[in-house]
């Protein structure tokens, strides 16, 4: 098991960054170490919204699917994802500031077999991806919160 900590603030009002990050689907646009990523279930974005994101796993790309376990907007969503020998739980929190949001993620990923064998020497490339992450989910959301300028509705469509 291996567990990611970040922590970013972004001048993104908070219902606004929940609305972004808590869809999945976005994750593309934000996260180099997703390749491809699509929400493939109907109506609004809550409780049991399931993602299929193709993951970059070294030279690879594994397949894996995550579905929203808690959504308690504008605070926390959490996501469990498997597939392809890994698993992960997703627990994205938000805090109010007065200047925007802060985003306390955590993730918890498993290898499974012989990839399991092998987890505890890529500690270094997680932390990696993890701080790669978390830097374009910065960029990406200050990027929304200059389009959208002061006093804007920056909870406009993903």
């Amino acid at each position: 098991m291996t567990i990611l900590h970040e922590q970013i603030e972004t001048t993104l009002p908070t219902e606004a960054t929940f609305d972004y990050v808590a869809d999945f689907a976005n994750a593309e646009t934000w996260d180099p170490g997703v390749a491809t990523a699509e929400r493939f279930d109907a109506g609004r974005l809550g409780l049991g919204s399931r993602f299929r994101l193709a993951v970059r796993l070294g030279p690879r790309v594994a397949p894996m699917e995550y579905r929203i376990t808690v959504f308690e907007p504008p605070t926390r969503v959490v996501l469990v994802g498997s597939g392809s020998g890994v698993s992960a739980v997703d627990d994205i929190r938000f805090e109010r500031l007065p200047t925007g949001t802060r985003i306390d993620y955590t993730a918890d990923i498993d290898l499974h077999g012989v990839l399991g064998l092998v987890q505890p020497l890529l500690r270094g490339a997680f932390a990696k991806v993890g701080r790669n992450a978390a830097d374009g989910m910065r960029r990406t959301l200050e990027a929304r919160a200059e389009a959208t300028g002061p006093g804007a509705d920056a909870g406009g469509p993903a």
